[in-house]
């Protein structure tokens, strides 16, 4: 990689970062006259939100952190192009469309790009700028995210975290295995899939994932060994 590259990097980084900042946990509470931080957990994420103010309110903070996770990913990408396309004179509708194209091919010269791009929208999750760098655990926005760059893998992490949580009842348990999950499913993959579909840096990123995971998740790991961690219950909320 020259200093260009390494300029897009962190200006993916960046981009995302401020895109993850936003909490929508918080934003969505303050609709209800709630203040996220400071009932249930104290995590701004969906899961706390379920427990507060129903499953209505938490499946829509689920389902907005999902999304942002995807828009941080790509956003990133398809920003650095386009202005540097228009500051060079070229066709921006056609540097978005050749990046797209690229996106959806899962061609490996963008994923670094998109990767940086996810990583930034994640920690911008976790320690948002906007809450004095605290934040929710990502794992709403990991699952967004992952949709774009290992399908999937996220997709099976999906199956095993449903089949976790509804037979456990620990969201936490569910989260950890997902995680878990994704470096293992890439390697997995790549010995039934005769070509390699997934590279050594893609297997990198999936297992740093894995264990940017259980380092978010570790309160919950010390709470489940001394057997105190909640199990989820339904209906908890006002909003249900």
């Amino acid at each position: 990689m020259d200093y260009a590259d390494w300029f897009y990097l962190l200006t993916c980084f960046f981009v995302g970062y401020i895109v993850g900042s936003v909490n929508f946990a918080v934003l969505i509470c303050r609709q209800y006259g709630v203040n996220i931080l400071k009932e249930g957990s104290g995590n701004p994420g969906a899961t706390n939100v379920k427990r507060v103010l129903g499953k209505g309110p938490g499946n829509i903070v689920f389902a907005l952190d999902a999304a942002k996770g995807m828009v941080g990913t790509v956003l990133p990408i398809f920003a650095v192009a386009i202005a540097l396309d228009s500051f060079s004179g070229n066709n921006m509708r056609e540097s978005a469309r050749t990046v797209f194209e690229y996106t959806i091919n899962g061609d490996g010269a963008v994923f670094p790009f998109l990767a940086s791009g996810f990583i930034g929208t994640l920690l911008g999750h976790c320690f948002s700028v906007f809450l004095k760098f605290k934040g929710g655990k990502g794992v709403a926005s990991t699952i967004g995210g992952l949709v774009v760059l290992l399908p999937f893998p996220i997709a099976i992490g999906g199956l095993i975290w449903a089949a976790l949580f509804y037979s456990t009842r620990y969201v936490s348990v569910a989260s950890l295995a997902l995680g878990i999950s994704l470096p293992l499913s890439c390697i997995a993959i790549n010995a039934f899939y005769l070509h390699g579909k997934y590279s050594h840096l893609q297997i990198g990123f999936a297992t740093i994932i894995a264990l940017f995971n259980i380092w978010t998740h570790r309160t919950n790991i010390a709470r489940l060994i001394k057997g105190q961690e909640s199990r989820f219950t339904k209906n908890t909320g006002p909003y249900s």
